[in-house]
């Protein structure tokens, strides 16, 4: 019986976090399709843009958060949201400097974002399993914070599009996320053959 109310917990979370990665790559998926295409052109919208990505990540961490447990269950989730936001107010301010200042929140804001979201992945690698596109992700993210940082430092032009590669990879760590637990829950569902 415990094993059994541990599989339908397991399956219930596994549902929510198929929906959740499924939600989170439609939204960077057509932030990077505006990013490339009409904001690339429209300094305001991507203005708007830039301010509204972490805002986004840090609404998607709360509502997440809410449904496994609560922020007091998931401080990762919790310090990601708090980062986050400070990330979204940072580069509101930033953009009345400079591309590059907004650069170099977005690369400080990786980082942390990036660590967080790969303390989160192992967290749930107990109860959920399949989490090893959401620890690449965490990883590449900080990496490419890094990378951010050292580039907002230079002197060659930086717009939106110097962003939506790293949003790119972030949808496509999410889809990957979502189809890998669903394949998962299909094998743990099919009957076992015998050898």
């Amino acid at each position: 019986m415990l094993a059994q109310n541990t599989d339908n917990l397991a399956q219930a979370s596994n549902t929510w976090l198929k929906s959740y990665y499924l939600v989170r790559f439609a939204v960077s998926a057509a932030w990077v399709a505006l990013a490339f295409t009409v904001a690339k052109t429209m300094p305001p919208l991507a203005a708007i843009m830039l301010v509204a990505y972490p805002a986004w990540d840090a609404l998607a961490n709360v509502i997440d958060a809410r449904r496994t447990g609560g922020m007091s269950r998931n401080k990762s989730q919790l310090l990601n949201f708090v980062i986050s936001v400070l990330a979204t107010l940072a580069v509101a301010i930033a953009l009345t400097n400079s591309m590059n200042a907004v650069l170099a929140v977005y690369g400080v804001w990786a980082v942390l974002s990036g660590l967080f979201q790969l303390i989160t992945a192992v967290r749930r690698w107990k109860t959920s399993g399949a989490q090893w596109a959401m620890i690449l992700s965490g990883a590449q993210s900080a990496l490419a914070g890094i990378f951010f940082v050292k580039m907002a430092g230079g002197v060659e032009d930086i717009g939106i599009t110097n962003v939506a590669p790293y949003a790119a990879f972030g949808a496509f760590y999410f889809l990957v996320s979502a189809v890998w637990l669903t394949v998962s829950d299909i094998l743990r569902k099919s009957p076992r053959i015998a050898s």
